[in-house]
């Protein structure tokens, strides 16, 4: 199930923000401007989710843990609550929840004020909503994470319950996608920073020797972005390729360069760029059957060329939009050669431009294509639009 709309209010740099989500949502900005904010407080809602926020539960979904009075909106000219709001909807069902925490004496897990679970126009969990009292004992303890249990599988709240859970910010980094160091947060099927590439990629190829004609195509495309590279697979055995120095996972990945000599082409991942391997663990995210509905990538283009990056977006786009598994992606770029592979024409693949106000507050803006747009986009590409300022999401300097 894919998540609608997304409400945050009163947390770090967002006062007030309501955004419509597509499949692929792409947010660019000025450094600070809110983009990783918007991606963390969905992060909060799916630890909410799961019944427990606090320093474990946010670390579990990338969220970078912090304080009260960090994570509360504190601008000195507006009257801002003492909670944090979240709410998520999608077809037929929502969920919202809104949290306290003492900023004087934190607990270490925040308390729920409301909790609102909605599923086919029922109310399923109403927790000190519309001046309810909340008999709850355990006030740090989510109730509609317990409902959950009790519903249908495939009923609309228990599948969006599902889809927030799942939801993690990734934020991949070379040594992790290398092997050489393990991954603080491992999950299924690669961790938050890239552990466990080499298994993801395995299981990748055998459904390819399967005839899956979707995952065969997109590691077709996959490939294709790489200029030098003409195959590649996973092995057991390093020795002939590695060093006995180097830190290695008990499965490595093999690359093929097509240029060099037969029999001496095989490039592990601690010889191959760094390139390659972002661009794989995005496509696994992509691709792989059973990776969570909805997930971030924060700094998707790090570590490529301009103009890869414009190719990857415009196969994630792809993989995303065809893949038979519900996929939804939020990422966030600072490159502007990405803008240029976005087929925004599709209403499923939506860009917006984030900053922040005279006041400080974060505010977001879809960026569509208007006729206006059009005069402009048939002389300059979006990439060089984003630098003129024409889009925002620009630093004021």
């Amino acid at each position: 199930m894919l998540i609608e709309k997304l409400k945050i209010r009163s947390f770090k740099s967002i006062v007030d923000l309501d955004i419509s989500l597509g499949n692929v949502n792409v947010f660019i900005g000025a450094n600070g401007s809110g983009k990783s904010n918007i991606l963390e407080a969905l992060g909060v809602l799916s630890a909410a989710a799961y019944g427990r926020v606090d320093d474990e539960s946010l670390l579990r979904r990338g969220v970078r843990p912090g304080v009260p009075r960090l994570y509360k909106s504190a601008f000195p000219t507006i009257r801002i609550p003492p909670h944090i709001y979240f709410a998520a909807e999608a077809e037929n069902a929502s969920y919202a929840v809104s949290l306290l925490n003492s900023l004087d004496k934190p607990r270490p897990a925040w308390q729920f004020k409301t909790e609102e679970l909605i599923g086919d126009s029922i109310t399923l969990v109403s927790r000190g909503v519309r001046g309810k009292t909340d008999t709850a004992r355990n006030k740090e303890q989510g109730l509609a994470a317990l409902k959950v249990v009790e519903l249908d599988p495939k009923s609309p709240a228990a599948e969006l319950m599902q889809t927030l859970q799942d939801y993690a910010i990734y934020t991949p980094n070379t040594p992790t996608l290398r092997g050489m160091i393990s991954d603080q947060q491992s999950r299924d099927p690669v961790g938050l920073s890239g552990g466990r590439l080499a298994e993801a990629v395995r299981d990748l190829k055998s459904w390819r020797a399967a005839k899956v004609d979707f995952i065969d195509d997109a590691l077709d495309e996959m490939t294709g972005l790489i200029d030098w590279m003409s195959d590649f697979d996973t092995s057991t055995s390093a020795e002939p390729l590695l060093s006995s120095s180097i830190a290695r996972g008990k499965l490595i990945i093999r690359f093929k360069d097509r240029y060099m000599r037969e029999g001496r082409n095989t490039l592990t991942p601690y010889d191959a760029s760094e390139g390659v391997l972002y661009i794989l663990f995005s496509a696994v995210l992509a691709i792989y059957p059973f990776a969570p509905q909805c997930l971030a990538i924060d700094n998707l283009d790090q570590s490529l060329n301009p103009r890869l990056s414009q190719k990857l977006v415009k196969a994630l786009c792809k993989w995303v939009i065809d893949n038979p598994y519900p996929r939804q992606f939020l990422f966030t770029a600072h490159n502007p050669a990405l803008l240029d592979g976005l087929p925004l024409n599709d209403d499923r693949i939506r860009l917006f431009a984030v900053d922040r106000n005279d006041a400080g507050h974060t505010e977001v803006r879809r960026i569509e294509i208007t006729d206006e747009l059009k005069k402009l986009n048939e002389k300059w590409p979006l990439s060089r639009l984003w630098v003129m300022g024409h889009l925002g999401g620009v630093p004021n300097v």
